[in-house]
């Protein structure tokens, strides 16, 4: 808990235990952490030079009250995080300014391989300050479902989350769980019929573009700095949300009692809901059943149930009752 003040595990499990007693040598420490004497010695050493623990008289050893020692250490944190926020917005102007008169070719940089692929894609969403924009197609070379974990931090941070889903990657194994619990996080998600191309922009200042490769080929990507071409994929991006198909995560709310009414229920239940969300968005009777966990027969089943519950004669009109009647 206190790695973001600089401390390290050992600091921290140390620190603690002298939080709960009113002093202990380094003896007693090594005992209750099971941690070598030189480990303790030295963390003591370290938290004593931050204020955080104090010698006694005879030889003991006192942990700081929390609520001062911590709380100076967490204020001079975040005074040096505005410090760096205003450099940053320096910086970003002066940068700006810079790149304004360079040649195309500096504009755009050409990143190759996975590792260096990922790092740059984690790397332009944290420089989002308010906005982070997707493009989601397969395959997945670099980035699998399930590994971005950039997404919980900076939507928990206030940055906001727009992701448009190629329909095709709903198929793929964990995506429709990844996106269940992105919309819980916040995320806002859309599902098109297809995608041009994969994406990531960060606010309007920085964008990614992964590079389609042959099997056996070194992914690559190109990183976009502020320019017309990285204009152009804002406006594309704009274009595709618009007529994007919304999610919401109501339309995957989790079967409850009410499913033991199966078929006999002249209301939709919340598995009908789910499946009706995800047929929505364009997949097959075998996808839809495979991500619910259910027979294809079943399915068919059940759906053929809805049909008659809305006196429809086919899936399109099924699908046009269920939206105007609130059944997603």
């Amino acid at each position: 808990m206190l790695g973001a003040l600089g401390l390290s595990p050992e600091h921290e499990a140390v620190y603690g235990v002298l939080a709960g007693r009113a002093q202990a040598d380094s003896a007693e420490l090594s005992d209750a952490l099971h941690l070598p004497a030189p480990a303790v010695e030295a963390a003591l050493s370290q938290l004593m030079a931050c204020g955080l623990v104090k010698s006694t008289p005879d030889g003991e050893f006192a942990a700081a009250p929390p609520a001062l020692a911590l709380g100076s250490m967490i204020s001079e944190r975040r005074e040096a995080l505005r410090t760096a926020e205003l450099a940053l917005v320096t910086l970003a102007e002066e940068h700006r300014r810079a790149m304004a008169g360079r040649a195309i070719s500096e504009l755009i940089e050409v990143v190759t391989g996975v590792e260096a692929v990922r790092h740059r894609f984690a790397q332009v969403q944290r420089a989002a300050r308010t906005e982070v924009r997707f493009f989601v197609t397969a395959p997945f070379v670099a980035v699998s479902p399930g590994e971005n974990s950039a997404e919980a931090q900076l939507v928990a941070q206030g940055v906001r989350y727009r992701v448009v889903v190629d329909r095709a990657v709903l198929a793929e194994p964990g995506v429709v769980a990844e996106t269940i619990d992105s919309l819980r996080k916040g995320v806002e998600v859309r599902v098109a019929e297809s995608l041009p191309i994969k994406l990531v922009l960060a606010d309007v200042e920085l964008g990614l573009v992964p590079l389609a490769v042959e099997p056996g080929e070194e992914p690559g990507a190109v990183l976009l700095h502020r320019a017309g071409l990285l204009t152009a994929m804002d406006a594309l991006f704009e274009l595709v949300w618009r007529h994007a198909y919304p999610l919401s995560i109501s339309a995957f709310g989790e079967p409850t009692t009410e499913d033991a009414h199966g078929e006999s229920a002249n209301i939709p239940t919340a598995l009908d809901r789910r499946i009706l969300a995800l047929l929505l968005t364009g997949l097959t009777d075998q996808a839809v059943a495979t991500q619910l966990d259910l027979s294809l027969r079943t399915l068919q089943r059940r759906l053929r149930h809805l049909m008659d519950l809305a006196g429809a004669q086919s899936r399109m009109q099924l699908a046009w009752y269920a939206l105007r009647h609130d059944w997603t």
